[in-house]
């Protein structure tokens, strides 16, 4: 059978036996009216009181919206929530949206008009979320030693409003929610708990899984302390079309979502495979290494121990920032990594990810990067292994590896192993 797996801006065809296993998002449906499906959902909430009632009496409010690395229609999303809160006695200069950029750069100018639309970024006041803005944060819970900082324009409103996507996500089990506080609004001395050595060394299998996850668990209890009167969270499909409205509770409406998530990504597997041939979702979302850990991880657990990966994947701006580039430069092996960077001394930035990438190489026999951006040096240094010819190396594979799986779509479809 022929398939084809995105890589970078292009796109690899590969010729693979029928007895290969492919999995793949389940199809689902776009909305005919999403921002008719957002204002029903406002008015017929799950778990709550309709956001009109909420409102009503309110002095002011915050809106809290994702940064431009997620792909949240906020043209669809903000209208009919501005449109209720002004309606509901809250004016238009006491309406603070706040971007939840966690530890990302600032969305300014041409970047914010593309997020918002230039009539909602001229009309209201946007402020994005800087991580290191002390005079920003307060304490408002500590756990396991570590304090847990929110932004005040968040805690300060008298209306909290979260608004976002929800997709798999490795750490989380699922995005949106409770995410858009932590880490979306907190400190930088909160996420360097949240993504310690040794949280993420908890996170066996967690995506797609929400249940004995402690990032969500710690992830909520946050958001509880923080408090949110009223969750706006949609579902999108391969093409971005909104296939879901969730709206009302933080909560049950997340978990509504998460459901329909499930029903659309997850896939049950008999057994591990001892190939897993993969994506990284082509660019953008692989424009550097980075943000292959996540296919990585989707790949490893359904991986048998000793197995063998293989990942297509771009790479067009290389590993990534400095400090993840020094990481996979100067760790050879997932021991070499461990030994320094499970010490809370040595954290860093971007180290999180790192650790998904040892815990995958930890975990495969050999891992095979096919990447145009990265050099020879680079896949040596952290112990990959190069390849130039996708077809060819496959092939030479295939001779040793008969339960194989394909994952073109990579990080958007997540294998589970039936119990």
């Amino acid at each position: 059978m022929k398939t084809e797996l995105p890589c970078g801006r292009d796109t690899i065809t590969l010729e693979l036996p029928d007895l290969v296993r492919q999995i793949s998002t389940h199809a689902n449906t776009a909305l005919a009216n999403p921002a008719d499906a957002v204002a029903a959902a406002l008015v017929e909430p799950i778990g709550s009181l309709p956001l009109a009632k909420i409102a009503k009496g309110r002095k002011n409010a915050c809106i809290v919206i994702s940064d431009i690395t997620r792909p949240v229609p906020n043209a669809v999303i903000l209208p009919p929530i501005l449109k209720t809160l002004e309606e509901s006695g809250i004016a238009t200069e006491d309406i603070t949206i706040l971007i939840a950029t966690g530890m990302h750069r600032p969305n300014l100018g041409k970047e914010l008009e593309a997020m918002v639309g230039p009539d909602i970024m001229n009309k209201y006041r946007i402020v994005n979320h800087y991580c290191q803005k002390r005079e920003e944060m307060r304490t408002i819970a500590v756990i396991d030693g570590a304090p847990i900082e929110v932004n005040t324009h968040y805690l300060d409103a008298d209306l909290k409003i979260l608004t976002g996507l929800i997709e798999p996500h490795f750490y989380a089990g699922f995005s949106g929610g409770r995410k858009s506080i932590l880490p979306g609004i907190s400190s930088f001395e909160t996420m360097t708990f949240m993504h310690s050595y040794r949280v993420i060394s908890q996170l066996e299998k967690a995506n797609c899984r929400i249940e004995n996850n402690i990032f969500h668990d710690y992830s909520t209890e946050v958001t509880e302390k923080a408090g949110v009167d009223f969750i706006v969270n949609v579902v999108i499909n391969k093409a971005r079309e909104v296939t879901g409205v969730f709206a009302g509770h933080y909560d049950k409406a997340h978990r509504a979502g998460c459901q329909m998530v499930t029903e659309h990504a997850v896939t049950e597997l008999d057994g591990e495979a001892d190939l897993v041939i993969t994506s990284a979702g082509g660019y953008p979302l692989d424009a550097t290494f980075y943000q292959v850990s996540k296919c990585l991880i989707s790949a490893r657990d359904i991986l048998k121990k000793d197995g063998t990966i293989m990942v297509l994947c771009g790479c067009e701006e290389g590993l990534g920032s400095e400090e993840f580039c020094t990481i996979m430069r100067t760790n050879p092996t997932p021991a070499a990594f461990d030994e320094r960077h499970s010490d809370p001394k040595n954290f860093v930035i971007d180290q999180w990810c790192a650790q998904n990438i040892y815990q995958a190489l930890d975990h495969a026999g050999k891992i095979y990067i096919f990447s145009p951006g990265l050099s020879d040096d680079d896949v040596a240094r952290f112990g990959g292994i190069k390849v130039n010819d996708c077809q060819a190396t496959i092939n030479e594979l295939l001779k040793d590896h008969t339960k194989v799986v394909v994952i073109p779509e990579g990080p958007y479809v997540v294998g589970k192993i039936r119990q």
